[in-house]
């Protein structure tokens, strides 16, 4: 099932935001390849703040996060200060990573091409631990759901499959479906089908729990294994031209 994403609507929210925007693109299920209906839309990007807010003594406005509903649909922008942003990049966080190389964009300046390019060459081997400790937070979800919604375990899979990907292949890959082209897993497709069903079929007999608890430990080999055998470097190579674009970006649109 096909859901058509309103960018109409979605610009419009962020064409109303306080500061220059570098991107906006959509996250969460729509990003995943298993929105329902009435899933909510994430979107996620970067703000750049003025040059007298972080020339202050107290720099405001870091984060910012307007959450709404519009057209009966929830909402939730959350955005960073590019310098606060580009410091989550230089760390292992994959969320930075898959809000940067999404490929629903709402919104983005030129610039956003020259991030891209930074962010790749700033992949690590470390972003395994990301993809790890997210994949056993979403399973340790699934467990202790009463009942127990395919929705947590469908994040177990997409984190995992994103995690092996990016150890082998040193990019993003965030929508589950694409993955599972890459990387068969023959019941994915009718764990999206139950959970995009309603809630009458999305949810697992505690029979399902053992099948797919060997999954889970499988496939946590298999990203370990890609960790093991990657080519990624240990550290971001390119910091200093991260920083360059810092300050290139800040002095160009923060002063207005």
């Amino acid at each position: 099932m096909s859901i058509e994403i309103n960018y109409d609507l979605l610009k419009s929210i962020v064409a109303a935001q306080s500061y220059p925007l570098l991107f906006a693109t959509i996250s969460g299920a729509h990003l995943y390849g298993f929105p329902s209906p009435d899933s909510d839309y994430d979107l996620r990007g970067v703000h750049i703040l003025p040059l007298d807010n972080v020339l202050s003594l107290e720099t405001t406005d870091e984060t910012l996060e307007d959450s709404s509903t519009q057209q009966a649909v929830e909402i939730d922008l959350v955005t960073h200060d590019i310098k606060k942003f580009l410091l989550m990049l230089l760390k292992k966080n994959g969320y930075v990573l898959e809000q940067i190389f999404s490929p629903l964009v709402v919104f983005a300046l030129s610039e956003h091409d020259e991030l891209k390019h930074l962010a790749k060459n700033a992949i690590i081997r470390h972003h395994h631990h990301h993809y790890f400790g997210f994949a056993k937070g979403q399973w340790e979800l699934f467990l202790n759901d009463n009942p127990r919604r395919v929705k947590p375990l469908l994040y177990t899979f997409r984190v995992l499959l994103t995690g092996i990907h990016l150890m082998r292949r040193g990019e993003i890959e965030a929508n589950l479906p694409h993955l599972n082209e890459m990387y068969p897993l023959p019941y994915i497709p009718d764990l999206i089908a139950r959970k995009l069903s309603g809630a009458e079929k999305s949810t697992l007999d505690d029979a399902d729990v053992t099948f797919f608890r060997a999954e889970y430990e499988r496939l946590q080999g298999e990203l370990e294994n890609a960790f093991q055998n990657t080519h990624l470097p240990e550290a971001p190579p390119n910091r200093a031209e991260i920083n360059d674009f810092l300050i290139r970006l800040r002095l160009k649109y923060g002063r207005k």
